[in-house]
């Protein structure tokens, strides 16, 4: 059953990535992006009105979790929903923060498991309480445990891989995988699957992902250590960005590749200061898990039939194609 499920997680992978050639925070959602990134909708649903609350593990200031509040606002705004985001990147908080959804009566909730041990109560106190939980961005592995309805996001472990294979094809040799939260599953799996993708040498580094001075000096200094070092890999377009001035303050000749997209990244994609991107869709993410629950309630649909994820991702953003996810790029949505 893993080998089927394993395949079909690979050809959906094969197929993102064809697709993509030819055409993977704070209770504000990070900064607030100026564009209006207004969604095209089908119309407005004229169903009753629903409250929905997102719950993430968003640290604040990272600009990848305004993608993902955006699709859930385009979600709520078409579905007639009124939207109560909120985020904290400790677990803890977090498990407070669905318990506080839970006393409000919600009809629903989408929330990010990043931390899985830490939501499991909070998850099933919800589904005690009538109330649909669905997973999208953290937590591939555990949502069918921790009773949740459905998943949004991509394999992390596979996009690892595949991020591996392509350092292959590029002649990369030793890569350092800098992770911004220790622990955090989907991060770890990132880097696990790279490690299993790649022919070469990887380590690990670990940074304080919420102080970009300490991570911009973390990363130069292991560059001055360490002069083998050929390729460093990020796992967020602000750490990518940051990365480019870590090379450069320690003369190092390593390339840069990384998970996740932000129009500056992209624009960094396009410029060839950053080789590729893996995007995991942020903004579907935020959509889908938002517009499932109101199927859910209007309709009782549910998809993967409550056993398979639905993957978002991953797709490879290389200078061949940035252009063609530019313009979406520069209005907030990719």
């Amino acid at each position: 059953m893993y080998r089927n499920h394993r395949a079909a997680t690979l050809a959906a992978v094969a197929i993102t990535g064809a697709l993509l050639a030819t055409g993977c925070s704070s209770s504000s959602g990070g900064k607030k992006s100026e564009e209006s990134g207004a969604a095209a909708s089908a119309g407005k649903a004229d169903t009753p009105r629903m409250t929905v609350a997102m719950i993430t593990h968003a640290a604040p200031g990272d600009t990848f979790w305004d993608l993902i509040r955006k699709g859930a606002e385009a979600a709520a705004a078409k579905d007639n929903i009124k939207l109560i985001y909120s985020s904290d990147p400790s677990a803890g908080n977090q498990a407070n923060l669905v318990q506080n959804a839970i006393d409000q009566k919600v009809d629903g909730i989408a929330l990010t498991a990043a931390k899985p041990d830490a939501m499991k109560d909070a998850v099933a106190k919800a589904t005690a309480a009538g109330i649909p939980v669905v997973g999208f961005n953290a937590g591939l592995d555990d949502w069918k445990k921790l009773g949740m309805l459905e998943y949004f996001g991509q394999d992390e472990n596979i996009a690892g891989q595949a991020f591996g294979e392509r350092l292959n094809q590029l002649g990369a040799k030793h890569a350092l995988c800098v992770v911004q939260e220790q622990g955090h599953v989907a991060l770890e799996a990132r880097c696990a699957g790279l490690k299993k993708g790649f022919a070469g040498k990887t380590d690990n580094l670990y940074v304080n992902g919420t102080d970009m001075p300490s991570v911009k000096s973390t990363i130069t200094a292991k560059l001055n250590q360490d002069k083998s070092i050929d390729e460093v890999v990020t796992l967020g377009a602000p750490f990518a960005l940051t990365a480019i001035q870590s090379v450069s303050d320690a003369n190092s000749k390593a390339k840069i590749a990384t998970f996740d997209l932000n129009k500056d990244l992209v624009t960094a994609v396009q410029d060839g200061s950053i080789q590729f991107a893996v995007d995991q869709q942020p903004y579907l993410q935020g959509y889908l898990s938002v517009d499932s629950l109101w199927l859910y309630k209007t309709n009782g649909n549910f998809s993967g039939g409550g056993t398979a994820p639905v993957l978002t991702g991953p797709a490879f953003i290389t200078k061949d194609n940035a252009d063609a996810v530019a313009a979406f790029a520069a209005k907030g949505t990719r």
